[in-house]
C-alpha cells in the first residue's frame, strides 16, 4: 500500500504540539533511562554475584579437583604398591612352591627307590626264609626218620637184650635151683648125718 499524503494541517498540529511531547517524552526518555540503569545495575550486581559464585564454585571444584586427583594419584600409589608387593609375595610363594615341589618330587623319587630296594630285599629275605623252612622241614623229617629208626633200633636192641637177660636169666634160675637143689640135699645129708630129721627143723 502507498502511503499516505499528509496534509499541511495535520503538519501544524505536529508542529504546535511537538515543544510539549518533547519534554515529556525526554523526561519519559529519562525516567525510562534511569530505569534501565537501575535494571541493569541491578543486572550487574546479579551477575557479579553470579560469577562470584561462579568463581568461588569454581574455585572450590579446582581445589576439589586438585584432592580428588590427589587421591587418585595416591591410589594408584597405593594400587601400584599393593600390586607390587602381591606380585613379589606371588613370586616368593611360587618359588617356595616350585622348591617345595622338586623337594618333595625328590623325597619321592628316593623313597621309590627306599620303597624298591626294601621290596626287593623283603623279597630275597622271604626267599631265603623260605629255603630255611624247606631245609629245616627237611632236617626235621630226616631227624625224625632217624628218630623213628633209633626207636624202632632201641627197641629191637631193648627186647634182645631183655630176650637175652631172660635167657640169662633162666640159665642162671636153672643153675641156681640145681645148686640149691644139691645145697639141701647136702643139709639134709648133714642133718642125717647128725640124727635130725630135717622137717623138724
Amino acid at each position: 500500500m502507498p502511503p499516505k499524503k499528509k496534509t499541511k494541517n495535520t503538519t501544524k498540529k505536529k508542529a504546535e504540539k511537538k515543544p510539549e511531547k518533547s519534554e515529556n517524552d525526554l523526561e519519559a526518555t529519562q525516567r525510562q533511562s534511569v530505569l534501565d540503569i537501575a535494571i541493569l545495575q541491578d543486572l550487574l550486581a546479579i551477575q557479579s554475584d553470579s560469577v562470584r559464585r561462579a568463581q568461588t564454585d569454581s574455585t572450590d571444584l579446582r581445589r576439589r579437583m586438585r584432592d580428588g586427583e590427589q587421591r587418585l594419584l595416591q591410589e594408584r600409589r597405593d594400587h601400584r604398591d599393593v600390586n607390587s608387593d602381591l606380585s613379589r609375595q606371588y613370586k616368593t610363594m611360587q618359588a617356595e612352591l616350585t622348591h617345595k615341589a622338586t623337594r618333595l618330587e625328590e623325597e619321592v623319587s628316593r623313597l621309590t627307590g627306599e620303597l624298591a630296594q626294601c621290596q626287593k630285599e623283603l623279597r630275597a629275605e622271604k626267599r631265603q626264609r623260605e629255603q630255611v623252612e624247606r631245609e629245616k622241614d627237611a632236617a626235621i623229617a630226616e631227624l625224625q626218620y632217624k628218630l623213628d629208626n633209633m626207636e624202632s633200633d632201641y627197641e629191637k636192641i631193648l627186647h634182645d637184650t631183655l630176650d637175652n637177660l631172660t635167657t640169662q636169666l633162666s640159665v642162671a634160675r636153672q643153675g641156681w635151683e640145681d645148686k640149691s637143689t644139691a645145697s639141701h640135699q647136702e643139709y639134709k645129708e648133714l642133718l642125717a648125718d647128725f640124727g635130725l630129721n630135717p622137717l623138724d627143723i
